[in-house]
């Protein structure tokens, strides 16, 4: 029986192979309770254990092959740096000692403990760090109850196979990284896991989010992948795969020729320059930008800096990846966001932000909060200018008195270093983020006092259609093409242009080639996305008539009517 399971595409293109199940089997935690004479040797077991995984991490990493992603590694150290923190290291033993329970029970009340403290938090990139804590509690616990292997048991798959899991670990990953398969598709996960960042990274078209895959695919059925569109169809008759392999053939010829385009100058038929930047996340992503042409890097995220973490980072360590950064883009822009945190166990905050946490204490007002934490990272991005082209980013401001206080902190990091005698760019610009409709709603505010501005188009539309754009149950109600939605972000971008302040997109939406004609005919000249929308969003740039698309966004601005919008739409991509 044929049927389609829809999902999040996190990795466009499209597979046609046959399904590999990888099995991550539920593991069934007893409570046993324990004599008190029988506590030393139960947290002598449990040490065992977490040294087993340990080594096992350990020798994971000396053995990445050389083609890998440089992702990898980076995983597997924070998955070890999770077996190294006090939360995972230290509780559970004191939780043996005071409840007089088996470690395994033990284990399993701290990790449900750590899971609800990460699902208060706002950010989905830290939130989904929940799944790191539970695949290395599942190693261990695996290790525990005298499992041979780890939690999951990975047969390796056949060339162009398509792996189905519940999830998959980055160690997981690796396991299979020398044989080559079609796709993976996972139950779990979101844009921002670690399974869709590795699924990027290799280029493989790929779907998270599936829910019940594992569940309803059987091992070596037919299946068709299409990770543009998000869609699974399991079974497809000879027609349906027929039509598929066409679309395929069509994808593989048309990145070829997007890859042409990547020395190409990006700009419209008139000639107008468009700038395309880069969003990264992590340091690795700096080579994908580069090597898909990217004018700059529009957005650095620097949070993961702070994440599965026993301290906070130093100054020199953020300065120095701040710095490999920098030097790597050569004499291109790099804008270094400050932390969007939105709770953080490291500097005790989770409680203050638990009730709603998306309007919490977060990102600059997290900053403002913890002024020695944010003087750190502002100095560190400070020195970093001295050996490029820097540019400061403050989220989520939404008031002239943050903005105010924010500023006034960057003056005192350049004093500060005045005062050390450190070197650093004294011009180093300084802009604001707009994701709040409040700081929409009185850009002026902002264009008088910051050097750019750049629009957060996901938290944007969060706030204005008043909807977690993380829970399923109201995610179809986030619509971007909402009027009051268009009427914000053109009203940002035309104010910008009148105050002479460069303002640029760097949500999602910049990275959407349906959207990117929208966006222009609004006036907008600088888009930053992931690396990977780089070269298909130039390729609609070159094809465009600025007069022809202004003519036709200006129409959409003026209607309220959701079909309209979507003709409209179809009509501004079809000129």
């Amino acid at each position: 029986m044929s049927f389609t399971l829809h999902g999040i595409g996190v990795s466009g293109g499209i597979a046609i192979g046959r399904a590999h199940l990888v099995s991550h089997a539920q593991l069934e935690v007893p409570h046993v309770e324990i004599r008190p004479d029988q506590v030393p040797g139960e947290q002598e077991r449990f040490t065992l254990a977490l040294n087993r995984v340990r080594r096992e991490l350990s020798e994971l990493v000396t053995h990445i092959p050389v083609n890998a992603p440089a992702e990898f590694e980076a995983f597997l150290n924070v998955h070890l740096m999770i077996l190294g923190d006090d939360t995972i290291a230290e509780v559970p033993r004191a939780l043996i000692a005071d409840q007089h329970c088996n470690a395994e029970w033990a284990l399993k009340q701290q990790m449900e403990a750590l899971i609800g403290q990460f699902d208060q938090i706002d950010d989905p990139y830290l939130r989904e760090r929940k799944t790191d804590v539970k695949q290395v509690v599942e190693r261990v616990l695996a290790v525990l109850m005298a499992d041979a292997q780890s939690s999951a048991t990975i047969t390796l798959p056949e060339e162009g196979s398509i792996l189905v899991a519940h999830d998959l670990s980055p160690a997981d990953v690796i396991l299979f990284k020398q044989h080559r398969f079609a796709s993976f598709i996972t139950d779990l996960g979101g844009t921002t896991s670690h399974t869709a960042i590795v699924a990027r990274s290799l280029g493989i078209p790929s779907i998270v989010a599936l829910h019940h895959a594992r569940r309803l695919v059987r091992e070596n059925e037919l299946l068709i992948v299409d990770g543009t569109h998000g869609v699974l169809i399991v079974n497809p008759d000879q027609n349906v795969v027929d039509e598929f392999r066409l679309r395929q053939h069509e994808w593989e010829l048309e990145q070829q020729k997007l890859r042409r385009l990547t020395t190409t100058r990006a700009a419209v038929l008139d000639g107008t320059r468009i700038e395309l930047h880069a969003n990264i996340e992590l340091l690795e992503d700096v080579y994908q930008a580069r090597e898909n042409g990217a004018a700059g890097v529009g957005l650095f995220r620097t949070e993961f800096l702070y994440l599965n973490r026993g301290e906070l980072p130093s100054e020199d360590e953020q300065f120095e990846a701040y710095r490999k950064v920098v030097m790597e883009m050569g004499r291109l822009p790099v804008t270094i966001r400050t932390f969007d945190l939105g709770a953080d166990k490291e500097i005790e905050v989770a409680s203050r932000v638990a009730p709603n946490p998306a309007l919490g204490l977060r990102a600059i007002r997290l900053c403002l909060a913890e002024p020695q934490m944010f003087r750190r990272q502002l100095r560190a991005i400070l020195r970093a200018s001295a050996y490029g082209r820097v540019k400061i980013l403050i989220p989520m401001l939404s008031s002239a008195t943050e903005l105010n206080q924010a500023l006034h902190a960057v003056y005192e990091a350049k004093r500060s270093l005045d005062e050390d005698g450190i070197e650093y760019d004294r011009e180093t610009p300084v802009g604001g983020m707009v994701e709040v409709p409040a700081a929409a709603l009185s850009l002026g505010t902002f264009t008088r006092k910051l050097d750019f501005l750049s629009i957060g188009t996901n938290d944007l539309i969060q706030y204005t259609l008043a909807i977690d754009r993380t829970d399923e149950a109201v995610a179809h109600l986030y619509d971007p093409l909402h009027p009051a939605v268009l009427g914000l972000v053109a009203s940002i971008i035309q104010t910008g242009a009148k105050a002479d302040t460069p303002v640029a997109v760097c949500g999602e939406m910049a990275g959407d080639v349906t959207l990117t004609r929208l966006l222009l005919g609004f006036g907008l000249r600088q888009f930053s996305m992931h690396p990977a929308n780089l070269l298909s969003v130039k390729q609609v740039v070159l094809k465009t008539d600025l007069d022809e698309v202004t003519h036709v966004a200006k129409r959409m601005l003026r209607t309220d009517d959701p079909e309209k919008l979507r003709s409209l739409l179809h009509r501004i991509n079809s000129l």
